[in-house]
């Protein structure tokens, strides 16, 4: 579904990445773990279209989407939950989950539904202002907006970044349901352990490069991977 061929994107003098290639494919979770300043969320903002990249080619269902106006990447289904929530405080949940529909047509009702059983505690708050909502609420509202925008491809960026065990156990428990129910996914996290047992496939990221790649199970044997990641 996404092939990424040899992306580099440049910060002034610094070159953030450093030819970076990777795929997803229908029906994958792919996990990108790596330690913070590695490039990670830079990759998903340039896939995106939130960064123009100095050089390389993004493909998404066959489309060549390297450079197109971040708009039109949504318009084609390719979503992105970024990493900090970046909800509206001020508006109520009911319209920051609305507020993922903006660029598509179809019964808003049949899919607010499907969210609420995926996170029953939204309803709860339904009228509440979303600035109001815990940090593991707002995740769970940044991540009913994306699936508004009926994503065929969503990628996450650090879902479970400052929020309390249980609490990430919930979110990874919506995010594995998400993708039974038919949505692959492109998975950015820190916490390599989670993101390892999540996903099918994954890549770690190392100063703007891909150092190693694989099935997520061998990752988790990886003597390498175990020493910087895990603290094996």
């Amino acid at each position: 579904m996404l092939e990424v061929k040899d992306l580099k994107v440049t910060y002034g003098k610094a070159r953030a990445l450093k030819g970076v290639s990777l795929t997803v494919g229908e029906g994958e979770i792919v996990a990108l773990i790596g330690n913070n300043g590695a490039g990670k969320t830079t990759l998903l903002h340039a896939i995106s279209g939130l960064l123009k990249p100095e050089a390389g080619e993004i493909t998404f269902l066959s489309q060549r989407i390297t450079r197109a106006p971040s708009e039109k990447i949504v318009a084609a289904g390719l979503i992105q939950v970024p990493e900090g929530r970046q909800i509206f405080p001020h508006l109520s949940v009911r319209e920051n989950i609305r507020m993922g529909a903006f660029c598509r047509k179809g019964d808003l009702d049949a899919d607010t539904e499907r969210i609420f059983q995926l996170f029953p505690r939204l309803k709860e708050r339904i009228d509440q202002p979303g600035g109001t909502l815990s940090g593991g609420e707002q995740q769970m509202l940044a991540l009913a907006r994306g699936i508004m925008a009926r994503p065929r491809l969503l990628m996450l960026d650090e879902p479970s970044l400052g929020l309390a065990p249980l609490t990430v156990a919930s979110i990874y428990g919506a995010i594995r349901e998400i993708h039974r129910q038919g949505t692959p996914v492109l998975l950015v996290e820190q916490n390599a352990y989670i993101a390892l047992n999540t996903a099918n496939r994954a890549y770690v990221l190392e100063t703007g490069r891909i150092v190693l790649a694989g099935a997520s199970a061998s990752l988790l044997a990886s003597a390498e991977v175990q020493k910087a990641y895990l603290g094996g």
